[in-house]
């Protein structure tokens, strides 16, 4: 693979040259002037697929959430806060929810928000802070902001993509982590080159296992509390993720086996109907398949467990959704008059009131053992 360099200026930085190299399988969205790049366009498209049965059989997917009891979800306590620092990523994946990569420079969070996320942190209440992006790491104002969240005694999700630990400008963060206790989770798509190649591009998953290998030597997958490493999976197609502890299993022991990599736990994910998902089911004819496939499944065991009900998701640019799906699709938090609600204005109590917005995509969300940030829901 060609070496991509992008000016820090563009971010915020102080103009010399960043490495962001990695895998392609696609390009974004964005960067081809795809209509599905507007959430208007993916909302006509989900709403324009025919779904021909449901948990009651009516066909009409809203009917059929009321009628399995989830009428008006409201939140219940706030325990995690989770920012989104922007879109930028060094690689550009099939099935990316965000639509980022390389090109997505313009999306990176400012240190001002960046400070109003570190006040509302501190009124919120939430136990653990969670980082994504984009590669969140691309973010000049990261490690500042992680210093800041561990000097207050809270838990630390960073979400890594794996392949930009291996850039000399990053390859110091595992180390990095482990001093300070971040958990690191990391996307990988199959513990098999083929499936992992297939959706983040050719040489993926060779990445991935240097980065691996580079969590093991400081410490990271060998049941430390301290220095927790948690692989995210999602399926390579239009279906359910497994069950994820059989899945675990299963990981744990061909990783090892074949490439001596250890690992604490495995979430499995649902991939989400949108974005480059989205076009991928569009492109192959599956979208109302797999949208039935998801209300057929629809498990209200789920329910009481949806991120939605304990997470804030914070935008790159500030503003508050109900959940990162949510928030790339610009369905801004319902917080009464405050139709677009911004981090620096944060109020736990107006949290803890509002109702929780839903569309077709959050059926991902409540189908099988159901999915979240935190893997599989029920059993």
């Amino acid at each position: 693979m060609s070496e991509t360099l992008i000016p820090l200026d563009t971010i915020g930085g102080d103009g010399s040259m960043l490495d962001v190299e990695g895998p392609r399988s696609t390009t974004s969205l964005a960067y081809r002037r795809s209509a599905l790049a507007s959430p208007d366009e993916q909302f006509r498209a989900l709403e324009g697929a025919l779904i021909n049965s449901g948990p009651t059989g009516t066909g009409d997917f809203f009917a059929d959430v009321t009628a399995a009891g989830w009428d008006a979800l409201r939140p219940q306590k706030l325990e995690i806060f989770q920012i989104n620092l922007g879109k930028l990523c060094n690689m550009t994946c099939r099935h990316c929810h965000v639509d980022s990569g390389p090109d997505r420079t313009d999306e990176n969070m400012d240190l001002d928000t960046v400070k109003a996320c570190l006040r509302a942190i501190d009124v919120s209440g939430a136990h653990t802070v969670d980082l994504t992006g984009g590669a969140p790491e691309l973010n000049p104002h990261f490690e500042y902001l992680v210093d800041e969240v561990t000097r207050k005694g809270l838990h630390v999700f960073d979400r890594c993509n794996l392949t930009i630990l291996t850039t000399r400008r990053y390859r110091h963060l595992a180390q990095w982590f482990a001093d300070r206790n971040v958990e690191v989770v990391c996307s990988l798509p199959h513990y098999r080159r083929f499936g992992t190649d297939a959706q983040r591009g050719e040489g993926a998953y060779k990445k991935s296992l240097e980065a691996l290998h580079l969590l093991n030597s400081v410490g990271y997958g060998f049941g430390d509390p301290d220095r927790r490493l948690t692989l995210v999976t999602n399926p390579v197609g239009a279906f359910l993720a497994g069950s994820q502890d059989s899945l675990e299993r299963e990981w744990k022991e061909a990783l090892e086996r074949n490439h001596g990599v250890h690992f604490d736990r495995l979430l499995a994910l649902n991939n989400m109907p949108m974005s480059r998902y989205l076009e991928w089911l569009l492109e192959k004819d599956q979208l109302g398949e797999y949208l039935e496939r998801l209300v057929n499944a629809f498990n209200p065991a789920t329910i009481a467990g949806l991120m939605c009900r304990n997470t804030l998701s914070v935008s790159w640019d500030g503003y508050l959704y109900d959940c990162d799906f949510n928030q790339q699709l610009l369905m801004h938090m319902d917080m009464g008059n405050a139709q677009r609600p911004h981090v620096k204005d944060f109020s736990l109590d107006h949290w803890l009131d509002h109702d929780i917005r839903t569309h077709r995509h959050c059926y991902g969300c409540t189908a099988g053992a159901g999915s979240g940030c935190g893997g599989a829901i029920a059993e």
